[in-house]
């Protein structure tokens, strides 16, 4: 039995999915590696697949939502503990009353709810009514998610 606890991200190979991030080819590569400029500068010296992974937090994202009316001492420890970075927490969660949002985006057609810890230390909605009528319209050919949902609008 593996006791192991399920990490609230996942690693994303952006080389396989290279049109939606935008990400070169590596072909740019073998033009300069071989020039003067390049040979001489030490912060060159790397290997050619490094910074192609990145993460997606959507299981963080839902995690979160799910805990609303729970205690944020404990929904942090327990969120930190399963996280490679706690900083994609704070993406969703306001710690102070200015940085409160209705929807928060992150990635470029997904929102969430925004959260907020009130002054018991309970997890809290920002604005609990919102719905998807707030959201912005998306393009032509374009889907979008609200909380985890598909969005019709």
């Amino acid at each position: 039995m593996n006791n192991r606890i399920k990490p609230l991200y996942r690693k994303e190979n952006k080389v396989s999915l290279s049109n939606k991030y935008n990400v070169s080819t590596g072909s740019e590569y073998r033009y300069q590696r071989h020039s003067k400029a390049f040979l001489n500068d030490d912060r060159n010296h790397k290997s050619m697949t490094s910074g192609k992974y990145g993460y997606d937090y959507t299981p963080l994202f839902k995690f979160l939502l799910s805990k609303v009316g729970s205690d944020w001492d404990k929904i942090y420890a327990e969120a930190k503990a399963r996280l490679n970075d706690p900083e994609p927490i704070f993406w969703m969660v306001a710690l102070q009353e200015s940085e409160r949002r209705s929807i928060v985006r992150l990635g470029d057609s997904t929102y969430y709810s925004g959260l907020f810890v009130d002054d018991d230390g309970i997890l809290a909605i920002v604005n609990p009514n919102i719905g998807s009528s707030e959201l912005p319209d998306p393009h032509r050919g374009e889907t979008i998610s609200f909380n985890g949902l598909l969005m019709d609008k």
